[in-house]
């Protein structure tokens, strides 16, 4: 490289970003052997969409080598009175009851990337990465106080692409994502995808700005206990390099 584009001299990244998606959010959880309905967190509880903090951090110690983390903080806090009857863990929620929900999602991702393809005004490589997600769901109405827990590390895969529209300012994709058959683990099955679009200006090497868009899309069933989690929407927010 006898020229890199600017903001591309750095061996530490942090970024903070606002992010504004849309969210498409349903869970169901048995207890007691009994099934669980399949809630809609908007149409039932009263969910309603609000921005959110994405932390990241990369450390690269060599041009080809990065090592990535990142950080969203997502909860979730409502009250409704529920439009219909509603069976979650076991207890039976009904219909016109006030009902206080709460969705506390901590989305981890550690991964590491190499770029196998490096220019200086652009470059691709691959991503392997293991995302942590922490799940828990809780409903309250009156002496009814129940809650459904999932977390699991998950490994993924993926690809990450960056070109220079001119020396300062960049576009950039990548995808990560895994799928599980089902049946591939006892009776379990899921899918997560995660696409992240964006654009930086580089002021300096130093600092830049960035928008783009967002897509995460989580799903798992395991025995009779489903979740789906869908989030996409447009983010803004700071680089700064060392």
């Amino acid at each position: 490289m006898n020229d890199p584009a600017t903001g591309e001299r750095y061996h530490i990244e942090a970024a903070a970003s606002l992010w504004f998606p849309g969210t498409n959010i349903s869970l169901a959880s048995e207890s007691l052997g009994i099934p669980g309905d399949l809630i809609d967190f908007k149409t039932d509880l009263g969910l309603t969409d609000k921005r959110l903090p994405l932390l990241e951090l990369q450390l690269r110690p060599a041009r080809r080598h990065k090592f990535r983390l990142e950080f969203i903080p997502i909860d979730f806090m409502q009250s409704a009175v529920l439009p219909r009857s509603l069976k979650f863990n076991g207890q039976l929620y009904r219909v016109w009851a006030p009902v206080n929900s709460e969705l506390d999602w901590k989305a981890w991702r550690f991964g590491y990337e190499y770029d196998f393809i490096v220019r200086d005004r652009g470059f691709a490589g691959f991503i392997t990465e293991l995302k942590y997600t922490n799940v828990t769901g809780t409903l309250t109405s009156g002496a009814i106080d129940e809650f459904t827990h999932a977390q699991a590390p998950i490994p993924a895969i993926g690809g990450i692409g960056r070109v220079y529209v001119v020396p300062n300012v960049s576009i950039t994709g990548e995808v990560t994502g895994v799928a599980l058959p089902d049946k591939a683990i006892k009776s379990a099955s899921g899918h997560y995808v995660d696409v992240d679009v964006y654009g930086t200006v580089n002021v300096t090497d130093n600092v830049g700005v960035k928008a783009g868009y967002r897509s995460m899309d989580l799903s798992y069933t395991f025995k009779v206990d489903s979740g789906t989690f869908t989030l996409r929407g447009l983010y803004f927010g700071l680089v700064l390099r060392y």
